[in-house]
């Protein structure tokens, strides 16, 4: 309905205008305090505030494709030719990470189907360790009640941002800081001029065709997988540097938050009530048992405790990376690890959900059967 003081102007308009709002200032308020990927949470937590609220804002679709794209060219900037060494330097050391983490993911899936805290295939899809997007096509694809996956997948997401983005702000006040090229820890300017403009473009024409094209290819998280392929060769063969101006990467942080946080809306919070201490026990018990994990892997491939916390920690790619990008760390390693998860969950993912979803049936079923 038009406002009677502005005659075009929707109730839409207005709740469009608050969240964009709220995301400045909030990402102002982050930035201030050094908090890494604030450009990030600041706009996923507006959007978690407004869609509580009762707001039903939809990012366009076209939109959060693009901001997929332009991550993956930000991944793929953290990902250099250096990447296929880091890989065989630390080979036993990535298979053990991608496996370890899937499998408390998928165990913690497996609790919380025994507590009775969702139905089996939903639990299971729902704890996977990455790819939420993915996750959620194939979910729906399979049968799963593609909200609750929604919830399980996006309520982690937003906790691991958190948690990450506070233990890397700590990290950096009271840790010693490791010798890799990335230094900058503050945010920069929105405004810097870029080094060279046919970069930007290139890097711009990567992002956005190689999003279109890895959707209309129909890949699983193509959007950003296509990009992040795309930025790595043209990086190595082409000679050509990736580089993203920071206001396109705020634009880009800010749609990827508000798509997250839209998620949690009243009616999912309402279905999912009961379940939510079971499900947040379990989110930060996979947290904290990655982070045991990142420790010991710290002193088994020589790398500082935040690179390899960034690494092990089980959220989507897309986050760490913006995370990683704003802090002193290995970036080639965290992003080495974190796309290896990526896309070992996106190919085993649906077999590990069936097979472990017929086992909970089945135990489900002789329970009833003896009951």
């Amino acid at each position: 309905m038009p406002s009677r003081e502005h005659p075009g102007l929707t109730r839409q308009h207005w709740q469009w205008a608050a969240l964009i709002a709220l995301s400045i200032v909030l990402s102002a308020a982050f930035d201030t305090i050094g908090l890494p990927a604030g450009r990030l949470l600041g706009p996923m937590l507006a959007a978690i505030a407004m869609s509580l609220r009762g707001a039903n804002l939809l990012v366009p679709r076209k939109a959060f494709v693009a901001a997929q794209g332009v991550i993956g060219a930000l991944i793929a900037r953290g990902v250099p030719g250096s990447i296929m060494t880091t890989l065989s330097d630390h080979a036993t050391v990535f298979v053990a990470g991608v496996l370890v983490v899937t499998v408390l993911a998928n165990g913690l899936g497996w609790m919380l189907s025994r507590w009775r805290a969702f139905p089996a295939d939903t639990a299971i899809w729902g704890s996977a360790p990455g790819a939420a997007s993915a996750m959620m096509i194939m979910a729906e694809a399979h049968g799963a009640d593609v909200r609750l996956v929604a919830f399980m997948q996006y309520l982690r997401v937003v906790c691991v941002s958190f948690t990450a983005s506070l233990v890397a702000h700590w990290w950096i006040g009271h840790g010693p800081l490791p010798a890799t090229t990335f230094h900058a820890v503050a945010a920069p300017s929105l405004f810097v001029a870029p080094a060279s403009w046919s970069n930007v473009a290139i890097t711009l024409v990567l992002a956005l065709g190689g999003a279109v094209l890895g959707v209309r290819l129909r890949l699983p998280a193509g959007a950003l997988l296509v990009p992040i392929f795309g930025g790595v060769a043209l990086q190595d063969f082409g000679g050509v540097r990736i580089e993203l101006p920071p206001l396109a990467l705020a634009i880009a942080y800010a749609f990827v938050g508000w798509v997250i946080g839209s998620r949690f809306n009243r009616e999912v919070l309402v279905a999912t009530v009961r379940s939510a201490p079971k499900v947040l026990a379990a989110i930060f018990t996979l947290i904290a048992l990655c982070g045991c994990f990142g420790w010991a892997l710290a002193h088994w491939a020589h790398v500082d405790p935040l690179t390899a916390y960034l690494a092990t920690s089980p959220g989507g790619a897309d986050t760490v990376a913006i995370i990683a990008a704003s802090t002193p760390v290995d970036v080639p390693f965290v992003m080495t690890m974190q796309v290896l998860r990526m896309l070992f969950v996106m190919a085993t993912g649906p077999a590990i959900a069936r097979a472990l979803s017929r086992r909970l049936r089945r135990r489900d079923e002789r329970s009833r059967a003896a009951g």
